[in-house]
């Protein structure tokens, strides 16, 4: 499949989707030439699976920058652009990878498939009210909009040691197949930064993305 969608929102990011239907060979051959560093970490990944998502990281980069650029990773795994001055954030699964960066403004992207079992979701990354708030109808969908709208301010924060539960509260919401979700991210000495974010489905995958603060 290749390049399954790109586009470039209101607020100037651009959202980018790659699905992974190609061989490990065929997308080697189709990142060439790959920068020597992601090489080096293509030769250390065991997994098949992992390798053909950092392949497909390569490619979709190479897809929305006309001139090649490097990718580099924070101490805290954050990744960045080594050439260039945009924002970016990385999620990916088996089926997808997806890419937002902002030529300004923070980002933070997330996607899983909502078919896996987000059962532990509820006990380990929800607060009590979050959990009050669950309904029976669409219960799994539900969990994987939390799971992905945490994970996707957690990795626009940076930070370490976040706790889910206590520090990422998410207003209540019905889950669609599309729609805004309202959070709030508590720091350690009690400040608080509101997002909006946003989400859709993705065939059987749900993708939460957030562009700065509210």
């Amino acid at each position: 499949m290749g390049l399954y969608s790109k586009r470039t929102l209101d607020n100037g990011a651009t959202i980018a989707i790659w699905e992974i239907t190609e061989s490990e060979d065929d997308l080697r051959t189709l990142c060439s030439p790959i920068p020597n560093d992601e090489l080096e970490e293509l030769e250390i990944l065991r997994s098949e699976a992992r390798r053909k998502e950092k392949l497909a990281v390569r490619a979709l980069l190479n897809e929305l920058y006309p001139e090649k650029v490097y990718l580099g990773h924070h101490d805290n795994g954050k990744p960045y652009i080594q050439n260039c001055a945009d924002e970016i954030s990385i999620s990916h699964t088996n089926r997808f990878v997806a890419i937002i960066t902002h030529d300004e403004e923070d980002v933070g992207i997330d996607i899983e498939c909502v078919n896996r079992d987000f059962s532990a979701v509820e006990k380990k990354a929800l607060s009590e009210e979050e959990i009050d708030d669950l309904s029976d109808k669409n219960h799994n969908l539900q969990l994987a909009i939390y799971w992905c709208a945490k994970e996707a301010i957690y990795k626009r924060m940076s930070q370490r040691r976040v706790d889910f539960a206590e520090q990422i509260e998410l207003e209540k919401f019905t889950p669609r197949r599309d729609g805004e979700l309202e959070a709030v991210f508590i720091h350690k000495d009690g400040e608080e930064e509101e997002f909006e974010l946003e989400y859709e489905m993705v065939e059987d995958h749900v993708m939460v993305w957030l562009v700065g603060e509210k």
